[in-house]
């Protein structure tokens, strides 16, 4: 049986560590406020990311997509729109792949393999940061 709990707009299930975000939520709002949210609340996420200094930019093709970057640093997330020219890692999808991943219906390991989620950059960096993230 699954438990979800509400918690300032982030569903985690009881007994998991991957939150889950809204069905609806738009990537603006997603990188830039959801996201760093989560991982604010969850301590054992910011352990994990530890010292890990990073700048990531998403790339959202599609209607409603956008360029994203997410900068790691000092054990927290910080989002904003727009792409730095320079990032340690580059994530390119489309919005029906980054909805799939958001819901769960998706892994992003098979969204690789399936060439659905293109990783350009540190992908070591990418494995480090999808297993904290989620």
């Amino acid at each position: 049986m699954r438990v979800a709990i509400r918690e300032r707009g982030a569903d985690m299930a009881v007994g998991k560590q991957r939150a889950q975000p809204p069905e609806d939520i738009s990537p603006r709002e997603f990188f830039t406020r959801w996201m760093p949210e989560t991982v604010a609340m969850d301590e054992g996420r910011r352990r994990k990311l530890g010292a890990t200094e990073a700048t990531l930019v998403f790339e959202l093709e599609g209607e409603g997509g956008g360029s994203f970057t997410v900068r790691v640093h000092g054990g927290s997330v910080e989002g904003s729109e727009g792409k730095e020219p320079d990032p340690d890692l580059r994530v390119s999808l489309d919005m029906e792949t980054w909805r799939a991943l958001n819901r769960g219906t998706l892994a992003a390991p098979e969204a690789v393999l399936r060439r659905r989620l293109k990783l350009k950059g540190d992908f070591l960096l990418g494995l480090k940061l999808h297993l904290i993230l989620g």
